[in-house]
């Protein structure tokens, strides 16, 4: 029986769709989801010339081809990340593992490095600016945070610490008898659903004419959300806590989500700093010389 202060799980089978020995699970659902929102948004962003100035802007078909490098990008960062930030020593034991991505197991700054290699090859491949292709991606993300954090939810996993005391708390079925912060759906709200406001309020604002500046933005904004729910994430039973004890509802231990958001926090700053000084734009003549396969195209 669960505490008197939790509420219960909802019991939602972890398969969405099921046809015959075909099953499709909710998270695997919400990186198709959220890879497909994405890029219905981006063909949206680029289809609207006043929102990149003098920038060259990707055509439709660019982002058709770049949602595949970026799911490819998302996937083997992710994978290739949880590996070496969260569980190394497990899978040098058992490196047959790390190709079992069925079995669960993805880091989000693993899969957002993956990303970003990504696009910066496709923008140098394509001739675009690899900054502004980095702000376009950071508009979108947020779609597929928080339908992934849903699905955390959904799954029962990734839960927040004990709050017997929490009106809210739930009593998640492989988080043992002690109700918790329902963490994931804070960083649904945060992550996903309060920084695609916040981005979407930044894009109408300052658009694309100022290559990084949208980038910088999210990953500041990122980190800043991410932290702020690590006060509430149970951390990773096979690392713990990396600095504290963590002692107490809010108690005061440094996870390992925490200290990658530390150097995001500097690269944030350093884009945002750079973008308004005009650093990142590129030179004149260059910007000639991409503009004009586009306008032979047309």
């Amino acid at each position: 029986m669960p505490p008197l202060l939790a509420l219960p799980f909802p019991a939602i089978d972890p398969v969405a769709i099921a046809i015959g020995p075909l099953q499709i699970k909710w998270y695997a659902l919400a990186y198709i989801v959220g890879l497909v929102g994405g890029w219905y948004y981006a063909k949206r962003l680029v289809a609207a010339p006043g929102l990149w100035g003098s920038v060259r802007r990707p055509t439709a078909a660019d982002i058709d081809d770049l949602i595949v490098w970026v799911a490819l990008g998302v996937v083997l960062g992710g994978r290739i990340g949880y590996v070496l930030f969260y569980n190394l020593a497990a899978y040098l034991s058992h490196p047959a593992e790390i190709l079992a991505i069925w079995r669960g197991g993805m880091s989000f700054h693993g899969g957002f490095l993956g990303a970003v290699l990504a696009l910066l090859l496709f923008a140098r491949r394509r001739g675009l600016n690899g900054y502004a292709m980095l702000d376009l991606a950071a508009v979108v993300v947020p779609i597929g945070l928080f339908f992934g954090r849903v699905a955390n939810f959904v799954n029962g996993e990734l839960w927040g610490r004990a709050a017997p005391d929490f009106a809210y708390a739930i009593a998640f079925p492989s988080g043992g008898p002690v109700p918790r912060h329902p963490s994931q759906l804070y960083e649904a709200a945060t992550e996903g659903l309060l920084l695609f406001c916040l981005m979407a309020l930044a894009v109408r604002r300052f658009g694309f004419r100022r290559p990084g500046l949208l980038g910088g933005l999210f990953v500041l904004g990122y980190a800043v959300a991410r932290t702020a729910c690590e006060v509430f994430r149970e951390p990773d039973p096979q690392l713990g806590f990396l600095f504290g004890s963590g002692v107490g509802a809010l108690g005061g231990g440094v996870t390992m989500g925490m200290l990658l958001c530390l150097p995001m926090v500097v690269v944030g700053l350093v884009f945002v700093v750079r973008a308004l000084r005009g650093d990142t734009r590129p030179r004149p003549r260059l910007e000639r010389e991409a503009a004009e396969p586009e306008a032979r195209s047309a």
